[in-house]
């Protein structure tokens, strides 16, 4: 298994003033918006997750981490005995075998 890509999710209360902070701040630019989650990056593709809340979980998770074999990476969590907090899903546009894991402490 090969990590691809690790993107910080950062809860915020106010979406489109986090946004607003972390574009004229930093200079990032908008690459993903589902009303509830925006995803931030610049031009060298370092990204930051700006979140409200994930309905479909307990909690939001901390942090993205984009893999080349989510099974691999799933059962390594459940190994190490961290509890998974939202099922394995895919998610609309993504790929083939592409599916979110979270943990609190991950």
């Amino acid at each position: 298994m090969n990590i691809e890509r690790i993107v910080p999710d950062l809860t915020v209360t106010d979406l489109g003033r986090a946004v607003t902070e972390h574009v004229t701040a930093l200079g990032l630019e908008v690459v993903m918006d589902h009303g509830w989650i925006v995803t931030l990056a610049d031009s060298a593709g370092h990204q930051l997750s700006l979140i409200t809340s994930d309905d479909t979980a307990p909690e939001n998770p901390d942090v993205s981490v984009l893999v080349d074999d989510v099974q691999t990476a799933y059962d390594r969590t459940v190994a190490a005995g961290l509890e998974i907090v939202h099922p394995l899903t895919t998610e609309n546009g993504a790929s083939p075998g592409s599916s979110t894991a979270t943990h609190q402490a991950m």
